[in-house]
């Protein structure tokens, strides 16, 4: 019988399957931890949890860092008083960094402010007056039916010595308000001006002039040669080491004028101060007349009577 020649074995049925359809994937759950990782998870959702503050200085912390409002930094800056900014603002008249600025305005620090030629014109018209305030009225408000002493300034009470040549106008009083207290029983130099840049110097809060008084005085009963009797220790308690409202006083200039007058130089000026001052020593004032302000003196203007301060002269 002849031999058959060999057949070709036939593919396995089985490999044929895997070529034809894949065996579906096993459940996630089957899969070992390699494959799990292998497939990207859906991306659990995020709590709900509140969003930083963001317009917060805190959080933001350049957003505000050395903003000031407009008024405040031309006070600075020596441009003007804050009220008078705020009026050239409301007018138009100031610009920020080229922009025309609005009522309240926050600044930076390095922006740039400029002011109409309107406003340097209605500046340059402001004057401040020096009187010789007498006794009986008071240096502000009305009081108590006192007369403040901004009544004394009128054409009848110009002092004929004033060198300035300015001439009085009834425009000159609106907004002319004093620069500092002097008491109703006080006499002597009082500054009132319409200039916000004169009152800032004299009475901001970080004002540097001083003020000059001569002060009578009496130590318990004696009213001659009141400096054998008072003693020195009483002296250098004036000088530095009191305390008004609850606040240490700065060091202040006191010296003997004579032997019954003193001659105190302050840097503040606190309600009553130097009387209360006394006060604190066993001194009672009778006495007490300011001669000067800064640079500028009382010297021969009259009791009663005002001048203006020159385009010369300043504190």
């Amino acid at each position: 019988m002849p031999e058959q020649p060999p057949r070709s074995p036939a593919p396995p049925a089985r490999q044929r399957l895997v070529l034809r359809k894949p065996a579906p994937p096993a459940p996630s759950a089957a899969r070992p931890p390699a494959q799990r990782a292998a497939r990207p998870a859906a991306p659990a959702p995020r709590p709900a949890t509140p969003r930083p503050a963001a317009a917060t200085p805190q959080a933001r912390p350049d957003a505000d860092a050395g903003l000031v409002r407009l008024n405040k930094r031309m006070a600075e800056l020596g441009l003007c008083s804050r009220r008078e900014a705020d009026d050239w603002i409301a007018r138009g008249w100031v610009r920020v960094d080229g922009q025309v600025a609005a009522m309240g305005q926050q600044v930076a620090p390095r922006a740039r402010i400029d002011v109409d030629r309107a406003a340097r014109g209605q500046q340059q018209q402001q004057v401040t007056i020096l009187l010789h305030k007498p006794m009986g009225y008071v240096s502000g408000q009305a009081e108590d039916g006192h007369t403040p002493a901004v009544a004394l300034i009128g054409p009848h009470t110009h002092w004929k010595g004033d060198a300035s040549r300015l001439r009085f106008a009834p425009s000159q009083l609106k907004g002319l308000a004093p620069c500092g207290r002097l008491d109703i029983d006080s006499v002597g130099l009082l500054v009132l001006t319409q200039d916000g840049r004169v009152a800032r110097q004299l009475i901001g809060e970080d004002s540097t002039v001083d003020k000059e008084y001569l002060v009578r005085v009496q130590y318990g009963g004696v009213a001659a040669d009141v400096q054998s009797a008072f003693p020195r220790e009483g002296l250098a308690r004036l000088r530095h080491g009191l305390s008004l409202d609850g606040q240490a006083l700065k060091p202040a200039q006191v010296e003997w004028q004579n032997p019954e007058q003193l001659r105190f130089v302050l840097r503040e000026g606190k309600k009553r101060q130097i009387r209360r001052m006394c006060e604190l020593v066993g001194l009672k004032v009778v006495g007490l007349k300011r001669i000067r302000i800064g640079r500028v003196t009382l010297g021969h203007l009259p009791a009663g009577q005002w001048r203006y301060l020159g385009p010369d002269e300043g504190f």
